[in-house]
């Protein structure tokens, strides 16, 4: 009997095609499903969290395969037994894309002659900080963050990747460090790239601590998860013109319009478009026909991110 599998964008579903042992329906979370027999549940990509408290009305559902390397906002809603797995490198390349835009945006100026063109005004800016040669701290070396790495080492940057534990490198770095080595290497980083995932562990991982341990103009990127950093604590460094930031997600998010961190000096926003990209789709198109071929074979879910 096939697997039944529900995807929100009938789209999806005539591209995918017919897959051995798997039955896609359409499903976009915004009533009860109109069979009982789905099993696995692909949920909208974008939209609101509370979509997944749908999942409590699918009886036989035994896993949740999400498109999006972030899981969390999907946690609260997961019925017991049911296990979530996450997106693994999907988002790898337009996410890597977008971090080392900022990073070069920021180092380079980009900002300030954006705003200079607006009223014709040829800037003096010579001297500016190249990422070539920078040491730069990654920290959360998953699939993202070797993407990340791999094109920082493209750029002649010096890297470091960080982790939640301490391991041997590879083919773009020499080391992996565990997060207990942060107070050491902090104090060397000129930038600093966040792409860890949200948990109780991480959630404001980038504090008053992290952030004075920083050298005066170091740059912090976060591709992660707002609440990776302590906002308050970086408007601080930022407001006093110690730190520099560029951002592509914020705590609160989306980030109110009268929210100081709009205008605090060296800091660029991006609207959380990490993985919002040309390369999304067809990535995650392969990915899932990968996954749900293996599935539906018995093999189960490659990257099962809870219960871990």
């Amino acid at each position: 009997m096939a697997v039944v599998v529900s995807l929100p964008d009938q789209e999806w579903i005539a591209e995918l095609g017919v897959l051995p042992g798997v039955d896609l329906v359409h499903w976009d979370l915004k009533a009860p499903p109109e069979r009982d027999d789905i099993e696995v549940v692909i949920p909208p990509y974008m939209g609101s969290p509370t979509r997944l408290e749908q999942l409590a009305n699918v009886p036989r559902l035994r896993a949740v395969q999400l498109v999006t390397a972030g899981y969390e906002h999907a946690v609260p809603y997961l019925p017991e037994g049911v296990v979530l797995a996450n997106g693994a490198g999907i988002h790898d390349t337009s996410t890597a894309e977008l971090a080392l835009a900022l990073s070069l945006a920021s180092q380079r100026g980009i900002p300030d002659f954006v705003r200079a063109q607006e009223t014709g005004q040829w800037l003096r800016y010579a001297g500016a900080p190249s990422l070539a040669d920078r040491r730069v701290l990654v920290v959360g070396y998953g699939s993202i963050g070797r993407a990340i790495a791999k094109r920082l080492n493209a750029s002649e940057a010096h890297v470091t990747a960080v982790a939640s534990r301490a391991r041997q490198g590879d083919d773009l770095v020499e080391r992996v460090h565990g997060v207990d080595e942060l107070p050491t290497l902090l104090p060397d980083a000129e930038v600093v790239i966040l792409i860890v995932p949200l948990t109780e562990r991480t959630r404001h991982l980038v504090d008053a601590e992290f952030l004075s341990a920083l050298p005066d103009g170091a740059l912090v990127v976060n591709v992660a998860r707002g609440g990776v950093i302590d906002t308050d604590a970086l408007l601080a460094e930022c407001s006093a013109g110690r730190l520099r930031a560029a951002l592509d997600v914020t705590d609160p998010e989306p980030l109110p319009a009268e929210h100081p961190l709009w205008r605090a000096p060296g800091v660029l926003i991006s609207p959380h478009i990490g993985g919002a990209s040309s390369a999304f789709v067809p990535r995650a198109l392969a990915f899932l026909k990968r996954e749900l071929t293996a599935y539906a074979d018995g093999q189960g879910l490659s990257h099962v991110v809870h219960p871990s």
